[in-house]
């Protein structure tokens, strides 16, 4: 993610700023390839397949315009993107359970083509001053600076946030890993 718009968290195309959208056939046949691709169902299962494997998961895009969604998806096929911040007060507001590490994702660009099968490895809930260094870097976007992070996402959220912006609100950090890309 690097323009000089702000980036970042789940958009309306399923995560916790929207319902989730129809899924396309492109979506559903990138979803049979990447799961064989992850060995998805190679998982231990007593009855045959695991329910990881037998279970398309959520397709969503980042950021908040189609351009930004493409701009992130290629960050995240790339491997540049290993980490999002999402509003806490968006996911209470959907009604959405936060993500949790294992959940599996399908990151769509902004025309909603599937771009990258990606597992939640971490979670973390902190207020928005909190954010380390780290996580500004694992999210790779802009110059990679906690400071850039900061304002781009101060930016972010006072436009998208429910609630707006504050100094004080949480933000949901997820770490994530590429199982698989389109390519």
């Amino acid at each position: 993610m690097s323009s000089d718009a702000p980036l970042d968290g789940p958009s309306s195309t399923g995560g916790p700023d929207g319902p989730p959208p129809e899924v396309s056939g492109e979506v559903e046949a990138f979803w049979a390839l990447a799961s064989r691709s992850a060995r998805l169902s190679n998982l231990p299962g007593y009855l045959g397949p695991t329910a990881i494997a037998s279970v398309m998961p959520p397709a969503w895009s980042l950021g908040s315009t189609p351009e930004q969604a493409d701009e992130l998806a290629t960050l995240v096929e790339t491997g540049a993107k290993t980490a999002t911040a999402s509003a806490h007060d968006d996911y209470a507001a959907a009604g959405e359970p936060l993500p949790e590490p294992g959940t599996l994702g399908i990151v769509l660009d902004g025309r909603g083509s599937p771009r990258a099968l990606v597992v939640t490895t971490e979670v973390e809930v902190l207020p928005f001053a909190e954010v380390s260094d780290d996580h500004a870097a694992a999210e790779g976007e802009g110059d990679g600076s906690l400071g850039d992070w900061r304002r781009r996402h101060e930016q972010f959220f006072a436009e998208t946030a429910t609630g707006g912006f504050r100094e004080d609100m949480l933000v949901v950090l997820e770490r994530f890993r590429v199982l698989h890309t389109r390519d």
